[in-house]
Parts: structure tokens; sequence; C-alpha cells
């Protein structure tokens, strides 16, 4: 449901795919392994950067979560924000700059990034409540996917969690 049609024969393969905009739905492998780092539960309120092709919202609305996500390229936003409807996927949806997080939201117990940012961004960081994880892969061409926790005083760990390759969180683009 989440590929283009031309790839659908090889759709449990375990590798990305391209999708719209010149962007790729991730591998399973590395949507379950962001899953299961970012350890959320039904009716824990979720960020996800990154809407992309709806395949890791669609995991995160059926495990439960109170998401929302943020799509960068406006063609991906308009086709997945049409898909997931159709789907009946409830989420909170919105175009925009995922380094800004969603403050007005804020805060979050869960927040997921699905493509390779250069840095933490601290908004995102902020935005974390007390207990929190944000689920991050940080780097260039290869990344390492980082882990930030914050604990229920505010102080914030972080742990590294094997490397991954994502195309690259976008700047000022649209």
């Amino acid at each position: 449901l989440f590929l283009n049609s031309s790839f659908e024969d090889f759709a449990y393969q375990d590798k990305a795919f391209p999708i719209a905009a010149g962007q790729t739905i991730s591998q399973p492998y590395t949507v379950a392994r962001q899953t299961e780092l970012l350890q959320v539960e039904e009716g824990d309120k979720v960020l996800e950067i990154g809407t992309g092709s709806g395949y890791q919202a669609a995991v995160l609305v059926e495990i439960g979560c109170k998401l929302y996500s943020i799509e960068r390229q406006k063609e991906l936003f308009d086709i997945t924000k049409l898909k997931l409807q159709k789907l009946s996927y409830k989420l909170n949806m919105f175009f925009g700059d995922g380094y800004k997080g969603l403050s007005h939201h804020a805060p979050f117990k869960g927040i997921i990034v699905t493509a390779g940012a250069p840095y933490i961004p601290r908004p995102l960081v902020e935005q974390l409540a007390p207990g929190g994880r944000l689920v991050i892969p940080v780097g260039d061409d290869v990344q390492t996917m980082k882990v930030i926790c914050k604990d229920e005083t505010g102080k914030v760990t972080l742990e590294d969690h094997g490397t991954f390759r994502f195309v690259p969180m976008l700047g000022k683009k649209n």
C-alpha cells in the first residue's frame, strides 16, 4: 500500500525503494528498529519528522499512538495525506519544517526522525517530554542512529545504535 505500484512484487523485500519527490521508503527492518528504539505505547503522543510514504506513520497509529507528523516535500505531503485518509488512519499531519518540530503541540513522549540529519535539532530535544525519547539518524552519507533520552528531571543522555543510510533531512526547500 505504501510503494509505487511498479515495486509491488518486491514489497516484502527488506530494502528501501524510491517514492515520490526523489525520496525513499525505509526498509522494513529500519522502520521496525526505529519503532523499537522509540519505546512508545498505546496513547503516547508522538511526533514524526518526515511522513514520506506514510508507512512509519501507519505503524505508529497501529500501535495506538496519538501521532503528529511533519512532511517537508509538498508533493509527498499531498499524496500521503490523501492515502492515509483513504486508509482511515487518524493522525495530525502538517506541511512544514521538521527541524522546528511542532512547539505548539509539545511536549511529545516520542519523536522519530525518518531522514538523515546533519545534527540533532535543539527544538526537537526541547519538545521532548520528561521520560521521552528522540530517535534520529545523524550524519552525512552514513548515519548513526542516536537515541536521546530525557529523564524526569529534564537531564538528557545520548545513546548510539548502529549505522544506517537515509535520504537527507531537508533544509529550506519549499
